[in-house]
């Protein structure tokens, strides 16, 4: 490994990307060193670039963002069993998380590490671009599906052929990244998913599983995906977009539905982080924010629902990352159970063009991924 490489360094609160030399990490215990071929982007690297001096007032500048990363094992660890060097891989960089070192386990840099327990195999005949629109997205959804505080489903055993009554997750914004892997992950854990999607989209959140697809947009969504479910018990929603969680808490009420994951918020931050200055913008920003989810929570609760946000990292420090990463991913994706999706738009190679893949990003993409290669 060289002693140096280059990063894309967030050098001071709400700069625009800049190409730095960064030291080499050594990986530490369970650590896997790799050498990043391809990164892509989401909208939490443009939230923390605009807004992270108050929304992520932990992290320290300069900083290395990114989550998504596919590349090759350089060094391992102590303790590292399930990978060796030259082997090709992929995972999730928790680098900009609390209590972690974003300039050693950021993903938008040449040289990056990540937890053993949060990679996994690249297939053969998936690439690095493909393999990278995976990590938060797919770990996103595992968390509002698996985990205990939000869905809590059971993974179903393909060898267990006792009779089980398919219950049915609502998925609300089926072609966004989460979204795509929420219903690919509940199919494939033995559920039947309901979706909402544009009509642009509708054929492509179609053919993940999601027997029924209805337009988003339209007045009668909710009585749509309600007459779709048609009497079968609903486990639970997951609500991606800016406004699917009334829609999702309509849903639950009216089908007896009792649990919902929240993955995005009920206000956008991008025409904030864009802003020369945070302040004081940011205050009818916030205020809006926090007084609709306020009035949201609180109605889910008149509705007897259980509601929480739902921290797409989390994962790392539970047996829901450690079971996903370690093995359901690595069949799922070698049996074609699981596509990696979204498809990627490469926006240009070296670390200087991840600046170029957020504010594309940034100005919208609808069921793609954008990635950088390195």
């Amino acid at each position: 490994m060289p002693r140096h490489h280059d990063a894309a360094v967030l050098a001071s609160p709400r700069a625009r990307l800049s190409v730095e030399r960064m030291p080499t990490p050594d990986p530490a215990a369970g650590e896997v060193v790799v050498r990043v071929g391809a990164v892509a982007v989401n909208p939490i690297d443009w939230v923390i670039q605009g807004t992270g001096s108050v929304t992520y007032r932990w992290l320290p500048t300069p900083a290395v963002l990114g989550s998504d990363v596919a590349g090759e094992v350089v060094a391992i660890g102590s303790g590292v069993t399930r990978f060796r060097v030259g082997d090709r891989v992929f995972g999730l960089a928790t680098g900009t998380d609390r209590g972690r070192d974003s300039r050693r386990e950021g993903a938008f840099q040449e040289y990056t590490t990540l937890l053993e327990h949060l990679t996994a195999p690249t297939p053969a005949g998936v690439t690095d671009v493909q393999a990278a629109v995976l990590p938060l997205g797919v770990s996103t959804a595992a968390c509002a599906l698996f985990q205990p505080r939000h869905l809590g489903l059971t993974v179903r055993d393909p060898a267990d052929t006792r009779p089980r009554e398919r219950g049915v997750v609502v998925v609300w914004g089926g072609s966004t990244s989460v979204g795509m892997n929420a219903i690919q992950l509940a199919r494939a854990a033995g559920y039947d998913v309901v979706s909402t999607a544009s009509p642009r989209n509708a054929d492509l959140v179609r053919s993940l599983g999601a027997d029924v697809v209805v337009d988003h947009g339209s007045a009668g969504a909710v009585d749509e995906l309600v007459a779709g479910i048609d009497g079968r018990p609903v486990v639970g929603a997951v609500a991606l977009g800016e406004t699917s969680t009334a829609g999702c808490i309509e849903v639950l009420h009216r089908t007896g539905g009792s649990v919902l994951a929240m993955a995005s918020t009920p206000v956008s931050l991008a025409a904030l982080a864009s802003r020369r200055r945070l302040f004081p913008a940011m205050v009818p920003v916030f205020a809006r924010l926090g007084l609709k989810t306020l009035l949201l929570n609180a109605r889910a609760r008149r509705a007897g629902i259980r509601a929480a946000f739902v921290w797409g990292t989390s994962l790392r420090d539970d047996e829901v990352g450690r079971r996903l990463w370690g093995r359901l991913l690595p069949e799922w994706l070698a049996d074609g159970t699981v596509r990696p999706l979204p498809e990627a738009i490469v926006a240009g190679d070296g670390v200087g063009a991840i600046q170029e893949a957020l504010d594309r990003q940034r100005a919208g993409v609808s069921a793609r991924k954008i990635v950088a290669t390195l």
